[in-house]
């Protein structure tokens, strides 16, 4: 799952990106309101965590301008708790309203259940051959087996998946998944692929990550240029 935090408190939004990052999120973050929106309406996320006071371009603004081209949901996170505040946040088209300062885990608690009624519009399950991937409750299976990943190894996973039978580079995947500028003496991707290769790809015959050497890695469920390991 892809969210988009747009808050100008840098402190505020390092925390909450920590936090959802740890539970496999992948989260990019605007300090202000035209940026946010920019991003909001270019790219593709499964939320967007929205600020009411912003420099550039204030919340109500932010949200009125992406109801106009996409119906991402939208989670206000602001210092305003005014019931009249939480009132136009929700007509303006808003998912949910949550009053700083707040609890991580009512935080999560409440993505959680935006996303759950999102998924419920849409096919909840993402399938290539026979891996099946519950993107709600992050439960892994191929063949019908179980398979237990860490929140990295599901985020590397859910990156690949997104980009299915595109070539990706070490350099995209540590910067969406480690959200780090990858450093040619840093081995950290290949040694996350070999163990989600491990899990995902080893006791099968059909591979799905597969080497494209010099460059990345493809993730499909035919064969692709490179050598497979």
């Amino acid at each position: 799952m892809r969210v988009l935090i747009v808050e100008d408190e840098p402190k505020t939004a390092a925390y909450i990106r920590k936090g959802l990052m740890e539970h496999a999120f992948v989260v990019d973050v605007a300090g202000n309101g035209l940026d946010g929106l920019h991003l909001a309406t270019t790219g593709h996320y499964d939320l967007v965590l929205l600020d009411v006071m912003l420099p550039g371009a204030d919340g109500w603004t932010v949200l009125q301008a992406l109801r106009r081209q996409k119906d991402t949901p939208v989670f206000f996170i602001s210092a305003r708790d005014e019931v009249a505040d939480r009132v136009k946040g929700l007509e303006l088209g808003a998912d949910d309203y949550l009053v700083k300062p707040f609890a991580f885990s009512e935080l999560l608690a409440r993505v959680r259940t935006i996303l759950r009624r999102g998924a419920a519009k849409v096919d909840p399950t993402v399938q290539v051959a026979d891996l099946r991937i519950d993107v709600v409750r992050r439960r892994v299976t191929r063949g019908g087996q179980r398979i237990e990943l860490t929140a990295k190894e599901y985020a590397l996973l859910d990156y690949f998946v997104r980009h299915a039978g595109e070539v990706v580079s070490r350099t995209l995947i540590a910067e969406h998944v480690w959200d780090m500028h990858f450093d040619s003496d840093t081995n950290v991707v290949d040694v996350a692929v070999r163990r989600l290769r491990a899990k995902l790809d080893d006791p099968f015959e059909q591979k799905l990550i597969h080497t494209v050497r010099g460059v990345g890695y493809r993730f499909e469920a035919s064969g692709a240029d490179g050598d497979g390991a």
